[in-house]
């Protein structure tokens, strides 16, 4: 090596020494604007969300393992291609002696190699992505399940659709991706800049001339990606929202001629949703601008001074080539680091938006095994229900009930009348525990008590509900045939108990009638029934689960007065001790019922038999 040589050799490791020093200053720098952003809160937010997502990947640490070493052993395969292709090209220029046939031969296999290894790995990730997505799909949707419905009703079903299967599916990606990749990255950038540095230390220098544009760059966009990512979300959900909504409502908007109204809506939805996506392809051109930018500035900087290294007889032609192909993966990893910023934004989003439903108030089923001997123990003489002094109130202050007070036995029905709106439907939830009181007492006891009530009782809970059963009001019918329907609420249903209670129900008079009988289809919302025929068959799987206690809100309203006496006439007369409880608007239903509750300020009052007959003659409202 000449004198000059020496001397620029001498000069650039000096200002590698220099810009490693550059590189900690900066690094030092980003820590400290951490630390900053934890006090702040923003950052400590996202810990939070991802010690919730590390409660998933702890499942699934053999499949990160098995992700991580795939993709070291392909970056080690790499590399040792690199190292082949050098011989390969010295071979050839004269720089070095050896077989090239056989060095060519090492290089294909390792090709080939490569490509087997990228296949396996993308077979395994698909398998088992899958497999995680839906495990973890199945968990939150469990959780979601058995959230507190009333605290679910603050949000629209299009955005828990949209949390449960895209932010889920965010999830489970993150949680087989982010550890192995930030692994592998990290390895495969320390192995390539360990072979940089072990044949020519001057080149090190080019692999960090990106670092502090990435660094800065972080730095501004930090706060951008987490807003973007939120606006994504919302816009998503919006979206979701407006789709389901407008689908599962079509027929009442044709019947207003609401069609070019919701065309409207979904063309200045697309103007926002579009708007916003151009919002965000602006900042990443700028971003990719100045990254490309950089890149080129190291990529043809590496060119020069490999092209001067040759020139001046300090490094082979082979060496060049591998150090050109090494200063490539070095900056591309440093921009797959640096990409997985926005990556754990994303995550990070995403669980935040899960945390929200999945950590509101879950409902209790603790006593699950008490509400089951219970049943046993009361099944042949059925089951009593209690309200005494219930108060409640909704989230907005307004209030319901007050020391309302009620009772129903086996045998008997009662009904429980008032307007509309003064919460009919809202003691219905209470008793089913779909809400919760804000005092008072509900519990049920065995039989039919009298007196003190000193006989065996259970308070009112979400594990009751398994004593009940409910038809509410609208059509319940779930898309399907009539006996997947039926056999919703008893699996082991056979045809003859599905055909008794469709008889029970007046239902069979028309099911008979029907080519496939109880294998006939059920359209979505029940469609391919009128909306009397959709009410018998609910009434008909509530009777076909053979709770204790009966609940019929408004279930009778679509059914003409004939029908409906037959229909609450088999009901009463059915051997099985069934407590029933109807909420209604109809008159008609209160002759036969064992006691009348009006709703009346606030509280449940027994009517007498006077006010019951001028009622039922139209007297009364």
């Amino acid at each position: 090596m000449t004198e000059y040589c020496r001397k620029t050799a001498s000069s650039v490791t000096d200002d590698a020494v220099f810009g490693y020093k550059t590189i900690i200053v900066c690094m030092k720098e980003k820590i400290l604007f951490i630390i900053g952003r934890i006090k702040a809160g923003r950052l400590q937010e996202m810990w939070r969300q991802t010690l919730w997502i590390y409660q998933y990947a702890k499942h699934y640490w053999f499949i990160m393992i098995f992700y991580t070493l795939l993709g070291m052993a392909g970056t080690v395969i790499a590399l040792l291609t690199s190292l082949v292709s050098k011989d390969l090209v010295d071979i050839i220029t004269g720089h070095e002696t050896g077989e090239v046939i056989q060095t060519f031969c090492i290089m294909i296999g390792m090709n080939v190699g490569t490509t087997l290894l990228n296949e396996i790995a993308d077979y395994a990730s698909s398998y088992l992505s899958m497999k995680v997505d839906a495990e973890i799909k199945a968990d939150i949707f469990s959780k979601i399940l058995v959230t507190d419905w009333e605290s679910l009703t603050t949000y629209h079903t299009g955005d828990l659709l949209t949390r449960w299967s895209s932010d889920a599916s965010n999830i489970s990606n993150g949680v087989l991706n982010f550890v192995p990749n930030t692994i592998i990255y990290l390895f495969r950038f320390i192995s390539a800049f360990a072979m940089v540095v072990y044949y020519d230390a001057s080149f090190a220098i080019f692999a960090f001339l990106g670092m502090p544009v990435s660094l800065l760059m972080s730095k501004t966009l930090l706060n951008r990606m987490v807003n973007n990512n939120k606006r994504s979300a919302a816009m998503g959900a919006r979206m979701s929202g407006f789709n389901q909504e407008t689908f599962s409502n079509i027929q009442t908007i044709k019947a207003f001629d609401l069609i070019h109204l919701y065309i409207a809506r979904l063309k200045q939805l697309q103007k926002e949703y579009i708007s916003m996506k151009l919002d965000f392809q602006r900042m990443s051109i700028w971003t990719s601008i100045i990254l490309s930018t950089v890149g080129l500035i190291v990529s043809y900087a590496s060119y020069g001074w490999g092209i001067y290294r040759v020139w001046s007889d300090a490094i082979s032609y082979g060496t060049m080539t591998m150090f050109l192909s090494l200063s490539g993966t070095l900056t591309g990893t440093l921009h797959n680091l640096t990409s997985l910023v926005p990556t754990v934004i994303g995550l990070t989003t995403s669980a935040g938006r899960l945390m929200d439903i999945v950590e509101m108030p879950r409902e209790d089923y603790s006593h699950d095994e008490q509400v089951e001997a219970f049943f046993e123990k009361y099944r042949s003489e059925g089951i009593s229900l209690y309200i005494r002094d219930l108060k409640y109130s909704y989230n907005n202050g307004a209030q319901i009930f007050e020391n309302a007070t009620l009772e129903a036995h086996p045998h008997e029905t009662i009904a429980l009348v008032g307007p509309s709106g003064e919460g009919k439907t809202t003691m219905i939830r209470l008793i089913l525990s779909l809400m919760r009181y804000q005092g008072g007492n509900a519990f049920l006891c065995g039989g039919h008590p009298q007196g003190d009530m000193d006989s065996d009782r259970i308070e009112l809970t979400p594990s009751t509900r398994k004593l009940f059963s409910y038809v509410p009001q609208g059509n319940t019918m779930f898309s399907g045939t009539i006996a997947e329907n039926m056999r919703n609420v008893k699996p082991d249903a056979t045809e003859e108990e599905i055909i008794d209670v469709l008889k029970l129900a007046c239902a069979w008079e028309f099911i008979e009638k029907l080519p496939d009988g109880i294998n006939s289809v059920i359209k979505e919302r029940g469609g391919g029934f009128s909306e009397g025929q959709s009410q018998r068959l609910s009434i008909a799987r509530a009777l076909l689960r053979h709770s204790p206690i009966l609940l019929l809100d408004e279930a009778t309203s679509a059914l003409d007065v004939a029908t409906e006496h037959r229909v609450l006439n088999n009901i009463m007369q059915d051997e099985y001790p069934r407590t029933c409880i109807v909420t209604t608007h109809r008159p008609s239903v209160l002759g036969v019922s064992k006691q009348v509750y009006a709703i009346r300020d606030k509280k449940c009052v027994i009517l007498g038999q006077e006010e019951i007959d001028r009622m039922i003659r139209g007297d009364v409202s």
